[in-house]
């Protein structure tokens, strides 16, 4: 943490120990497998400041495909806004439940794991897997810091490049993420298939400790269709620089795999990620983002278990249709709006889609799975 900067923005925020500052206090119950989503979700339920993450992956996957999806596991339980992991496995899984809490445990974090197969049942499973939550929460720390914009990671994902986008909300969000860097922050920022189609832009976009980088993620997608079709398409009709104004004007300091976490203290980090939201999310989640700013022209109406998501969009049909989802209107606000915004919700605040339970999880996929 740091002095409060030049803005005076602050807010109340839970230290933990590698330095991050949590904007909120919940325990993940982390199911490895798709098949133990169901109990997981059904612990979450039942205890209070407890949230799952249902997913369809950890079983048959193949290479590559099953080392992301363990190594987004591991970075999401250690995202700042989680105090501790109840891992749920099945069993017999690929991504087994033992394996993760093992991993875990040597990153220092506090974590508790039971499997379906291993204590017999799903009912027993979901009672057992109620009492280790309830042990996580009640263990959680409770000293709180005074924290500043220095003190944000934020996570930045456009989701589209209409025309509205394009004009209004993405520059204005743009110097949202120049003022965090700034003041010592950091933003992590997805959509690859800015990137993928415009890869000079990209490799000129990128200091030099992160050109090798820049130069695998090119080198992953070369020859495949983008996860968000639409947005390639525009993307390779448009100059770079007017594709990736949402991620502001600092050059790319670091470029990160999906679901590798951050390491840069302050900038810029290009995520390996898809611009559509659930996997976007997932990912600037497990980058270490500890809320997220989503640009949306038709008004995707979706939040993410691990981070408050504050919506901007510049299409004044949707603000006009979807008061009540969307958080602000690019027409309307100017940066300042933007972070006291921002602030508010790091501050305890609820986000729109924390009001109405919103949220979607999605890990993206490398190759097919058996």
């Amino acid at each position: 943490m740091s002095t409060p900067s030049a803005s005076g923005r602050t807010f109340e925020g839970t230290p933990r120990a590698d330095g991050t500052v949590g904007v909120r206090d919940n325990v993940l119950v982390l199911p490895s497998v798709i098949c133990s989503h169901f109990v997981a979700e059904r612990i979450a339920e039942r205890v209070d400041d407890a949230v799952a993450t249902p997913h369809d992956h950890g079983c048959a996957q193949l290479g590559a495909d099953n080392e992301q999806t363990r190594r987004t596991f591991l970075s999401m339980a250690q995202n700042p806004n989680v105090a501790g992991t109840v891992v749920v496995g099945l069993g017999c899984e690929e991504v087994q439940s033992a394996e993760v809490a093992t991993a875990l445990e040597s990153r220092d974090v506090a974590v508790r794991e039971l499997s379906i197969q291993g204590v017999g049942g799903t009912d027993e499973c979901i009672e057992r897997g109620v009492e280790a939550a309830t042990e996580l929460v009640q263990s959680r720390r409770t000293s709180q810091t005074v924290a500043d914009l220095s003190d944000l990671t934020l996570g930045v994902v456009s989701s589209d490049l209409d025309a509205s986008t394009v004009a209004s909300a993405d520059p204005l969000v743009g110097r949202v993420a120049d003022e965090i860097v700034d003041a010592g922050g950091r933003v992590v920022a997805a959509g690859n298939e800015r990137l993928v189609a415009n890869p000079d832009g990209a490799r000129d976009a990128a200091m030099d400790e992160a050109r090798d980088a820049m130069e695998a993620l090119l080198d992953r997608h070369e020859g495949h269709p983008a996860r968000a079709t639409r947005v390639g398409q525009f993307a390779r009709d448009r100059p770079f620089e007017e594709v990736t104004r949402a991620w502001g004007r600092n050059t790319v300091s670091e470029v990160l795999p999906y679901g590798e976490r951050a390491t840069l203290s302050s900038g810029l980090a290009a995520v390996d990620a898809p611009s559509r939201f659930g996997e976007a999310t997932t990912a600037l989640a497990a980058a270490g983002a500890n809320v997220v700013v989503h640009v949306t022209g038709d008004g995707i109406l979706s939040g993410h278990p691990l981070v408050p998501v504050v919506k901007v969009t510049g299409d004044p049909g949707t603000a006009a249709a979807l008061p009540n989802d969307i958080s602000l209107s690019a027409r309307r606000a100017d940066p300042d709006d933007v972070l006291e915004r921002l602030v508010d919700v790091a501050n305890g605040t609820a986000c729109l889609a924390e009001e109405h339970g919103l949220t979607e999880f999605a890990i993206t996929r490398v190759g097919p799975s058996m």
